[in-house]
């Protein structure tokens, strides 16, 4: 059915996840996916990793961040290295930008923007710093994003702290950039659980991606919640 009919994109919870077979999984729906296939976001919390994208220089990964244990995987997406955890809300958005007469520069500019709305609809201001996208708050970042486009569909997404453990990101130069500090909602008073900051941002995201639902049935291509 041609997404232009449906009212609604859906929204899966995924729980918490380890991280390879989400991203294997995110590789086979774009693969498999076909020119009516719905669009859909992933919505979860990963397990500890560290992920380097396509450019990713392996220096990035600092001796102490090697000595954590936890471990690395180099995936297909943009930009640098950064860390993923419990306490973390991961978006992946599995979207067709030719049908929605898009570009990734757009994309990546109103994903932005709807951290930054999301914050500014709690008394925060969130910017976005040139040259290194995603979101930051009081000089810190909150919020990353990084994406792969595959025959005119996306696949990975953003990552925003929400109570995370933040000690992990010592151990990186998150995004390729050392010493960058990294913060989460939870510093700036918000006591959000993951689940409730993704309902929440469902809000500003549906201003540029339309209605939004969150699906009562599992997304075929998913790996099952745990």
């Amino acid at each position: 059915m041609d997404q232009e009919l449906v009212s609604c994109t859906p929204v899966f919870w995924l729980d918490r996840q380890p991280y390879e077979p989400v991203w294997r999984a995110m590789q086979r729906a774009t693969a498999e996916r076909g020119p009516d296939t719905l669009d859909r976001l992933w919505c979860l919390e990963h397990e500890p990793v560290y992920t380097l994208g396509l450019a990713g220089r392996p220096e990035h990964l600092l001796p102490q961040g090697r000595a954590t244990g936890i471990p690395l995987v180099h995936i297909d997406r943009g930009g640098q290295i950064t860390y993923h955890g419990p306490g973390q809300l991961v978006v992946y958005f599995l979207l067709d930008l030719r049908r929605r007469r898009s570009s990734v520069r757009a994309l990546v500019h109103h994903i932005e923007q709807s951290v930054i709305d999301l914050l500014a609809s709690c008394g925060l201001q969130g910017e976005r710093r040139e040259g290194a996208p995603g979101v930051y708050l009081a000089g810190a970042k909150i919020a990353a994003l990084g994406l792969r486009v595959k025959n005119g569909c996306t696949y990975h997404g953003l990552s925003l702290n929400v109570d995370l453990d933040l000690s992990p990101f010592a151990g990186i130069n998150p995004c390729g950039h050392a010493g960058l500090a990294t913060t989460r909602l939870r510093d700036h008073g918000l006591d959000w659980s993951v689940r409730e900051t993704a309902e929440r941002l469902l809000d500003p995201l549906q201003t540029w991606l339309g209605p939004l639902a969150w699906s009562e049935t599992p997304d075929p291509w998913a790996p099952p919640s745990p």
